[in-house]
Formats: C-alpha cells, sequence, structure tokens
C-alpha cells in the first residue's frame, strides 16, 4: 500500500509539472517569434477567425471537442491531465506569453534563439513525465500516442505526422509558421521519446525496471 501510495504521489506530481511547465514553455516559443508549437499554430488559426472569445476560451473549446475524438478513440488516455489541459493550460500559456513578454519587452536575436532551443526541451521534458505518468495526457497528444499504439506504428513518425498536418491548418487558417515550427514539427516527437527512455521511465518505475 505504502508504494502504491508513493509511486502514486509520483505519478501526480510528473502530471501536474509536466502540464503547467509545458505551458510555460509554450510563452516561450511564443517570445522567439520563430513560430510557434504546432498545434498552437493550430488553435492560433482557429482562434484568428473565432474572434468572439480570447485564446484561453477558443483552446479550451479546440480541446474539449478532440476530447470527443478521443473518447471514442481510446477513453484510456483520458485522466487528470487531460482535464488540466482543457480548463486552464490555455490560461497559463497567456499567463507565459504576458510574463516573458514583461521580463524581456525587446528579445535580440541571441536571446529569442535561446528561447527558442529552451522551449522545444522543457516542452518535451514536460511531455515525457506527464505521458510516462499516464494518468491522462492532452487530447491533441492523445492522437498520436492512441494511433501509435493501436497499430504499432513508431511514436515519433506518427508525431510527426499530426504536427506537420496541425501547421499545415494553421498557417492556412492566418496562424504565423516560422522555423520554430519546423523544427518542433521534426524533433519534437524524438526528442519526447529520448526523455521518456531517459528520465520519465526511470523516474516513475526505477532505473531496472526502465
Amino acid at each position: 500500500m505504502k508504494k502504491f501510495d508513493a509511486e502514486m504521489k509520483r505519478r501526480i506530481v510528473m502530471t501536474l509539472f509536466g502540464v503547467l511547465v509545458g505551458g510555460f514553455s509554450v510563452g516561450m516559443f511564443n517570445l522567439s517569434a520563430f513560430g510557434m508549437d504546432p498545434y498552437q499554430v493550430f488553435a492560433h488559426g482557429i482562434a484568428n477567425k473565432l474572434t468572439f472569445a480570447g485564446y484561453g476560451t477558443i483552446y479550451m473549446i479546440l480541446t474539449f471537442l478532440f476530447l470527443i475524438a478521443v473518447w471514442f478513440l481510446d477513453k484510456k488516455k483520458i485522466g487528470i491531465a487531460t482535464f488540466i489541459n482543457i480548463f486552464l493550460l490555455g490560461y497559463v500559456v497567456e499567463f507565459s506569453s504576458w510574463l516573458w513578454a514583461s521580463l524581456f519587452p525587446n528579445p535580440s536575436i541571441l536571446v529569442r534563439s535561446i528561447f527558442l532551443i529552451l522551449a522545444l526541451i522543457i516542452m518535451c521534458f514536460a511531455s515525457a513525465l506527464y505521458f510516462t505518468a499516464d494518468l491522462g495526457v492532452s487530447t491533441y497528444d492523445a492522437i498520436a500516442l492512441s494511433l501509435s499504439e493501436q497499430h504499432g506504428w513508431d511514436f515519433r513518425f506518427v508525431r510527426i505526422t499530426t504536427d506537420l498536418i496541425c501547421t499545415a491548418i494553421g498557417f492556412f487558417l492566418g496562424a504565423v509558421v516560422g522555423i520554430g515550427t519546423l523544427i518542433t514539427a521534426l524533433f519534437m516527437g524524438p526528442l519526447i521519446e529520448f526523455f521518456n527512455r531517459t528520465v520519465a521511465r526511470p523516474l516513475r518505475y526505477g532505473k531496472k525496471q526502465n
């Protein structure tokens, strides 16, 4: 029982840390001005066309719609992290974007480049933590994970495909796409798998069981 409680505490901490820190990394992407991550490009593209509410609210609506799809695809992917993403992440991104812009009002190209690299690494690290915690994932992440598991496809390439699709849709809807978007689309899947293998799984299961 104590072992179960300890593991559950680790999983909850991994989930909360992963989701919230991931949200802050999106604000770093925004400051870099090299383009947002693929799902944010998609969400901002939709938000450009739906002006009746702020980005946080539009993000919540979109992720709720994805939730319906995930329910039929693989409802086991729905958990506490899913609902944190739906109801909180958009507002964390809004706050993070405001915070970084306030701290670095006129960032140089060097600062922007550093923020881009750090944002990618932090987002992949955070994603690996809450994926492995297995208390639910964001509705967007659930698509690639479910397709990978159900069909035996390599997660890295499934994620690259879904990221490129989201990037294309967002671009045609007027969202800003930059080198940062393309770097993220191509490298996020492999980096998440790297952090899964080297950090997240050992943290949850122990090194011997990794």
